[in-house]
């Protein structure tokens, strides 16, 4: 089996978030179980230097882009035994940034089928073309209505993978012909709602559509969380699944970690008390064993549940003896929050502003527990990451966040979880976690339980294999 994975981004290449982690991680595990997996992704100027020195040329063509033909150059080189080819056009690529710019449309469209002319250049027929997001959504549009019946492109079954539905690459309907170059008898595949839709072409034309959850994928056919897409989903449902992401567990480990004071495992988990006090020494907090330390390791925006926090975590350091540790950066609001909060409260709240990956790793090896309280998360990554390191999760269910984190009320789950988007359902869950942690054995148990959890790539790989075969048979 032969797989083209086409991305926008990709570790160590370039990588903005969640989609650059799963690109780089993916890929490799499928490869591991004998799967011909290959990755292809834009030529950005952003890629380092020493990355792109190790790139070989292999050849050049040209990309029709509506009107008019469009130069691309194809490159290649390996990362972690995976081949990765590069498409590299100056004019669209050679600038800062990966995204935002006034042109993106025509960017991706590019990359779009440019992705499907390269195909006749190389020694690799893909069985299977697997896209992400609306950077590559157009891909199977093209597929399917300019490249399934040419020479070999034959019988190339397509998947477009959903990370989050709220970035669709939604532009006015003028860029049909002049950009996109769909004709008319196509053009109802990509319309919507009177704009064109690059989410909506792929749902409509590949043959599966995935998300990085399986509650993701049922959450999506509903208003609440669908950005206006659940119409064509709930029609096209018959196509949707979802699998949940994995974490990269050789790079999220305890045992080997250089970013963290100590290393430990599941088996003694005794150093993670070293981790605790670098923690609370890195923070500017007084060194305190016995004191439960919460963790948050995100981007400061409403959407991850910060205005249920802020609208109870004063009442929580007033009445309770924990210490808050928070990472991260976003919108004005909770940014000035969060350093009131930590005037307010000097002793009990360690803030930096910003993203330092390195105090990322102190987090989640030294705090207690880890709080995400999101209103949506497609997967979610740090609960499975806090969960490898011993650090108990505290989150919403919701999303990939109710996949993967199990309230340990009945002796058998690895975390906290509360229901509905309320501030004091989630200060109740806090409740529990906290005097959980009064019974030091019994909260030894649930940290061994937390970090014997399996949340590799191998166990989300297996599912890929499993539908794309599906795909391939039928």
């Amino acid at each position: 089996m032969k797989v083209l994975y086409v991305t926008s981004e990709s570790v160590p290449f370039v990588a903005s978030g969640g989609l650059g982690d799963v690109s780089g991680s993916l890929p490799q595990a499928l490869r591991k179980r004998l799967i011909g997996c290959r990755v292809v992704m834009p030529l950005y100027s952003c890629i380092p230097q020493h990355l792109k020195d190790s790139m070989k040329f292999i050849t050049n063509f040209y990309v029709p882009v509506a009107w008019r033909k469009q130069y691309c150059g194809l490159f290649e080189a390996r990362s972690g035994g995976v081949v990765y080819y590069f498409l590299d056009n100056e004019y669209y690529f050679k600038r800062d940034g990966i995204y935002g710019h006034f042109d993106d449309a025509e960017r991706f469209a590019f990359f779009s089928r440019a992705v499907l002319e390269m195909i006749q250049y190389l020694d690799f027929k893909p069985d299977i073309i697997h896209c992400n997001d609306w950077q590559s959504a157009l891909t199977p549009l093209y597929y399917s209505t300019m490249y399934a019946n040419y020479p070999g492109y034959e019988n190339i079954k397509t998947v477009l993978t959903i990370h989050n539905i709220q970035y669709q690459g939604t532009y006015g309907l003028e860029l049909m012909t002049e950009v996109l170059g769909i004709d008319g008898k196509d053009a109802s595949l990509i319309e919507y709602d009177g704009d064109v839709n690059f989410l909506k072409a792929g749902i409509e034309c590949a043959n599966k559509v995935t998300t990085v959850s399986p509650s993701y994928a049922q959450e999506i056919l509903d208003p609440w969380y669908s950005h206006g897409l659940d119409t064509i989903l709930n029609y096209r449902s018959w196509k949707l699944c979802g699998i949940l992401n994995g974490i990269d567990v050789e790079n999220y480990n305890p045992e080997t970690d250089i970013n963290i004071a100590a290393h430990y495992n599941s088996n003694d988990i005794s150093n993670k008390a070293v981790c605790k006090a670098d923690l609370q020494r890195s923070m500017n907090l007084p060194e305190r064993p016995d004191v439960p330390i919460i963790g948050m390791v995100s981007r400061l925006v409403s959407h991850k549940g910060l205005d249920l926090v802020k609208a109870v975590m004063d009442e929580l350091l007033c009445t309770s003896d924990v210490q808050i540790c928070v990472l991260g950066s976003g919108d004005w609001q909770y940014e000035d929050f969060f350093r009131w909060l930590a005037g307010r409260h000097p002793d009990k709240v360690g803030l930096r502003l910003g993203f330092v990956p390195e105090l990322a790793r102190k987090i989640y090896a030294g705090c207690d527990m880890f709080l995400m309280p999101s209103k949506s998360e497609p997967c979610g990554l740090s609960q499975m990451v806090a969960l490898r390191y011993g650090t108990i999760p505290i989150v919403r269910e919701t999303g990939g966040l109710r996949d993967s984190i199990f309230d340990s009320e009945d002796g058998e789950g690895n975390g906290f979880t509360f229901k509905n988007y309320n501030a004091h359902e989630m200060l109740h869950a806090i409740h529990r976690a906290l005097e959980g942690y009064g019974n030091r054995q019994g909260w030894n148990i649930l940290v061994k339980r937390a970090m014997e959890c399996d949340y590799s790539w191998g166990r989300s790989a297996n599912e890929y294999i499993k539908m794309y075969r599906e795909l391939i048979n039928n």
